[in-house]
């Protein structure tokens, strides 16, 4: 995953901002304009198209434009990406939870099996 760094920053760069992870959110249902998407939200269209440009350019989305609206499709790559990274996370986590268990588990029992000893 080393090789996919600059690609992870940009993915989860724009998961940090709340109006990109709406505008993902809304995606997960479907394809929608711009204008559309733009309508939740108290800003100027100029503003929120910087969102929807930045959430292309971290591949979390992809636009057409078809005349005069521009709809924006949500692309799974992006999300296939962040969850290999997040689960070869959680295996390294899971294996030094486990090995915290182990090294406790293994403590407790010495700790029983001397106070055994000392009566």
């Amino acid at each position: 995953m080393a090789q996919y760094s600059e690609q992870l920053d940009g993915i989860f760069q724009a998961l940090a901002d709340p109006t990109r992870r709406a505008v993902l959110t809304r995606l997960g249902e479907g394809p929608a304009s711009v204008g559309e998407l733009a309508k939740p939200f108290d800003m100027a269209l100029p503003s929120f198209m910087k969102h929807i440009r930045f959430l292309e350019d971290s591949g979390w989305i992809q636009t057409r434009k078809q005349g005069r609206v521009r709809t924006c499709v949500l692309e799974e790559e992006s999300m296939i990406t962040a969850q290999a990274w997040l689960a070869e996370q959680r295996a390294l986590w899971d294996g030094r939870t486990d090995r915290l268990a182990q090294f406790v588990t293994t403590r407790e029992k010495d700790n029983r099996n001397e106070s055994v000893t000392d009566r």
